[in-house]
């Protein structure tokens, strides 16, 4: 069992899985990054794009996305076996 506070560091798959994961990670936590700087009122840059807090939900489409790739990477590509449900609307 691995100890490790990061799934890369406990690694034992194949090098092209593992290849996947580290991008999909590495992005996950560029998105984190902006959406930090964003919420302080900072701009962030990805690439020559600039963002702002105007972009704010642009960048939790993105976060959201790479989450998304960071967990069917973690599974190998396995979907989950569950989902959660919000009940919680209005009638």
């Amino acid at each position: 069992m691995c100890l490790s506070s990061t799934l890369l560091n406990c690694w034992t798959g194949h090098p092209l899985a593992y290849a996947v994961m580290k991008t999909a990670q590495e992005m996950l936590d560029a998105y984190i990054a902006a959406e930090k700087a964003v919420l302080l009122g900072q701009t962030y840059r990805f690439g020559e794009r600039q963002l702002t807090r105007a972009d704010l939900a642009e960048i939790r489409v993105g976060r959201k996305e790479w989450q998304a790739a960071v967990t069917r990477a973690a599974s190998g590509g396995r979907r989950a076996r569950w989902a959660n449900a919000d009940f919680g609307g209005t009638t």
